[in-house]
């Protein structure tokens, strides 16, 4: 006979685990997940239905069907597919589309989006150093240590850099070495140039 206290228990946590699945459940509704064509490529966009969680250029010579496009969206988001999340275009999903190809066009220099990127208390305040850096301007790994206040974290900086969740927004194509060399992009080299020289050039900036 199981004693009475257990029993007590045992109720409790399972009350526990039920509130735990049923908000899990409710956050993963929320979350949709879309590929949109734009002139640098087709991008991923991952929304939870109050911020962008994920936005990355696709290699198309590696997700050559939709179906990857989807599993990479999913698995890079941080949530397993096929559970919930839905591959279908939102409201946010639909804005940061709209405003990226603004960017892309040369008529936008900033963003105006909620983010939600997910990562460690360290890459966060990377992250927040990278959306520091203005359009057209590029900075180092060890600037960027500098202004978090952790000079000598330059190879950690460099590793928070390519954990990114949310390409172009938060903009790590703007980081370079030292010496000035572009140095390694998740879009690769050529993705990170074509960026920079955009930027550089400011076409019909109307933002």
């Amino acid at each position: 006979m199981i004693p009475p206290q257990n029993k007590k228990r045992k109720l409790l946590i399972n009350k526990k685990n039920d509130r735990i699945r049923i908000k899990l459940e409710k956050n993963m509704a929320e979350i949709s997940y879309y590929t949109y064509k734009t002139l640098f490529g087709n991008v991923v966009i991952v929304s939870d239905g109050s911020c962008i969680t994920y936005l990355k250029l696709l290699p198309l010579q590696k997700y050559n069907s939709l179906e990857a496009e989807k599993v990479c969206a999913a698995d890079k988001a941080g949530f397993d597919y096929p559970l919930k999340a839905e591959f279908k275009p939102g409201k946010l999903t639909d804005l940061a589309a709209k405003q990226l190809g603004e960017y892309f066009t040369g008529a936008r220099k900033s963003f105006d989006l909620p983010l939600a990127p997910r990562g460690t208390d360290f890459q966060k305040s990377v992250w927040k150093a990278l959306k520091d850096i203005p359009y057209g301007k590029t900075k180092s790994y060890k600037q960027i240590a500098e202004a978090i206040k952790s000079p000598k974290a330059c190879r950690a900086v460099g590793m928070a850099n390519n954990k990114n969740p949310i390409w172009i927004i938060i903009p790590c194509h703007r980081v370079i070495g030292a010496d000035g060399s572009l140095t390694g992009y998740g879009g690769g080299l050529d993705m990170k140039e074509k960026l920079l020289k955009l930027e550089k050039s400011g076409i019909n900036n109307k933002y």
